[in-house]
C-alpha cells in the first residue's frame, strides 16, 4: 500500500489496545480520544495527511523500488547528494508543521531503519536470518508507512559504579532465554517516547552491561500490543486545555513511558541480534546510523530554532522594545545559532560520500559540532524569552477570562503596541508555553540530552575528528625557527 493517512494511522493505533498505564490507571477505550495523547496524535495525523497533498508528491514521497507506488521519502537510502537533500527538505517541511516540537515524529524512526537496512550485512556476521530479518522488516514498514517508537536507555540504578544484576532481580531488559519460537524479553528500558501511541517498538543494543554480558545483546521490533509488553506513562504535560491557552502542549505533547517486557516472546522472524557482543558494541560506529540520524535531527533543529527566532522578534515588535541594542544583541544570538547550524548541516551535505555500504553519507564532523554547539545554546533561548518576554509571561489571563464578564477591562489593560489584550496574551502564552510551562521545560531538557551526555558527546567529536594536519603545520612552524 501507499503512503498512509491520518484517518489510517488513527484507526491503525486505536485497534492495537496497548497495555497503557497512566496515573495508576489503565488506559481503555480508543488512545486517540484519551486527553493525554490525542493532541499527539491528531498532530501526527496531520503529518500522514500532509504527504498524501498532491502538491507535495515529489517532495513527501518516492517510488517504491519494490512496489512501483509511492512512499515516504524519510525511508530515502540517500543514493546521491540530490537524495540527501530530498530527505532535508523532507523532514523540515514536516518539522514547518510542528514549530520542530515533535522530536518523536515518524521521519526519526524511519531515518534510523533506513541505516539499519543500509548496513544490514553487519547482522549478518552472527549467522542466521537476522541481516534478512532486518531487510524485510524495513521493507514491511516503508511498504505500510508503520509509525515506530523504540528505547535505547537501560533504567537508572546506580550511576556512581557499575552495578551487576542477578538472575532473580532483573531490572535491565535482557534476554532469559532462547527457544524454537524466539528470544525471551525480560526487564524494563526507560523513555520510550510516544510510547504506545505507535504501531511498533524497536529495541537495540544499549548500557555498560553490553560490553561483558551477551544477555543484553540483542536487537528486535515487535507490534505494541505485544502480549507482556506495557508502557508506563509519567504525568501528562498537556493541561487539558485549547489552543489559545495551551499553544504548544495541547498538540505536541509526547508521552514519555517506562517500557516493561514482561516474558516477553519475540519471534525469530523479528529479532535482529541476538547474543553476538561484537556486533551490539560496534553496530551504531559501524553502520551509518550516527550521520543519518543526525543529520535528520540538526534539519529539525534548523527549523525549530527559525520558530523561536520567529516568536523572539515577534515579543519585540508587540512591546516595541527593537530600538534597545540590548535587545538587539538577544536576537542576535538566536540569528547567529541559526546561521551555524545551517551552515554546519550544509557543510555535512556538501562534503558527504558514498560509505562502505553504498550509501551517500553526511559528513560527520559538521553534524557532531552542531550537536555538541545545539543542547548548550537552545537553554539560551528560553532564558532569552524569559528576559524578554519579563512580567508579561506572568499576565497571561486564559480564553475563558477573555470570554468573560471583564474581557473589555483585559483587551483594553493588556494592550500592545500591535494590537488589542487578547491577540498580546496569545502571543504570551505561546511565549510561555515553549519556555516556561511543563512542556516547555522538557523541550529544554529534551534538547540538553539528545544525543545522551554532552561531555561524553565532545569527547565523541574529540576522538572522531582528524587533527593531524592542525598538528603537523604547527610543527613544520617550529622546525622553521
Amino acid at each position: 500500500m501507499p503512503v498512509t493517512s491520518g484517518k489510517e494511522y488513527i484507526n491503525r493505533i486505536d485497534k492495537l489496545n496497548s497495555d497503557i498505564w497512566l496515573e495508576g490507571k489503565k488506559v481503555a477505550g480508543p488512545i486517540s480520544n484519551q486527553p493525554a495523547f490525542k493532541g499527539v496524535i491528531h498532530s501526527q495525523a496531520k503529518l500522514y495527511d500532509h504527504q498524501m497533498l498532491k502538491e507535495k508528491t515529489d517532495l513527501m514521497t518516492y517510488e517504491s523500488p519494490s512496489t512501483g507506488m509511492r512512499v515516504g521519502t524519510s525511508f530515502l537510502e540517500p543514493k546521491t547528494k540530490e537524495d540527501l537533500a530530498k530527505r532535508r527538505l523532507m523532514i523540515q517541511e514536516w518539522a514547518k508543521l510542528t514549530g520542530g516540537m515533535m522530536g518523536r515524529s515518524p521521519e526519526y524512526m524511519n531515518t534510523v531503519l533506513m541505516a539499519f537496512n543500509a548496513s544490514a550485512q553487519l547482522f549478518s556476521e552472527q549467522g542466521g536470518n537476522c541481516a534478512e530479518n532486518v531487510k524485510k522488516y524495513y521493507e514491511y514498514c516503508r511498504e505500510n508507512d508503520l509509525c515506530l517508537t523504540h528505547t535505547f536507555i537501560q533504567p537508572q540504578v546506580d550511576r556512581s559504579k557499575f552495578y551487576a544484576e542477578n538472575k532473580d532481580d532483573i531490572i535491565a531488559a535482557k534476554m532469559i532465554d532462547q527457544t524454537k519460537d524466539g528470544i525471551i524479553i525480560q526487564g524494563a528500558r526507560l523513555l520510550a517516547t510516544q510510547g504506545g501511541i505507535t504501531d511498533e517498538i524497536m529495541v537495540f543494543p544499549s548500557g555498560a552491561q553490553l560490553s561483558i554480558d551477551e544477555s543484553y545483546a540483542y536487537a528486535f521490533a515487535i507490534p505494541n500490543n505485544t502480549k507482556g509488553l506495557k508502557f508506563f506513562c509519567r504525568e501528562s504535560f498537556d493541561y487539558g486545555k485549547a489552543g489559545y491557552d495551551h499553544p504548544l502542549g495541547s498538540k505536541f505533547e509526547e508521552m514519555d513511558t517506562i517500557v516493561v517486557f514482561d516474558n516477553v516472546l519475540v519471534p525469530w522472524e523479528r529479532v535482529f541480534l541476538h547474543g553476538d557482543l561484537a556486533i551490539g558494541n560496534s553496530l551504531y560506529a559501524e553502520s551509518g546510523f550516527f550521520p543519518h540520524v543526525t543529520h535528520m535531527v540538526v534539519s529539525k533543529q534548523v527549523v525549530k530554532t527559525e520558530f523561536l527566532l520567529g516568536i523572539i522578534q515577534l515579543l519585540v515588535d508587540t512591546i516595541n522594545v527593537s530600538e534597545y541594542q540590548h535587545i538587539q544583541e538577544k536576537v542576535a544570538e538566536v540569528i547567529i545559532a541559526l546561521e551555524t547550524m545551517k551552515s554546519l548541516l550544509a557543510a555535512s551535505e556538501l562534503n558527504a560520500k558514498i560509505d562502505r555500504w553504498g550509501t551517500m553519507t553526511p559528513d560527520l564532523n559538521p553534524l557532531l559540532s552542531a550537536i555538541n554547539y545545539y543542547p548548550r545554546t537552545y537553554p539560551r533561548f528560553s532564558e532569552i524569552i524569559q528576559l524578554i518576554g519579563a512580567s508579561g509571561l506572568v499576565s497571561i489571563p486564559t480564553e475563558k477570562d477573555f470570554n468573560s464578564p471583564i474581557h473589555d477591562e483585559l483587551r483594553k489593560y493588556l494592550q500592545s503596541s500591535t494590537g488589542d489584550g487578547y491577540d498580546r496574551v496569545k502571543l504570551f502564552r505561546l511565549a510561555w508555553d515553549v519556555s516556561m510551562s511543563a512542556f516547555g521545560s522538557r523541550q529544554t531538557l529534551y534538547e540538553r540530552f539528545f544525543f545522551g551526555d554532552p561531555v561524553r558527546l565532545a569527547g565523541t567529536l574529540y576522538h572522531n575528528y582528524d587533527k593531524s594536519n592542525a598538528v603537523e603545520r604547527v610543527k613544520r612552524f617550529l622546525k622553521d625557527d
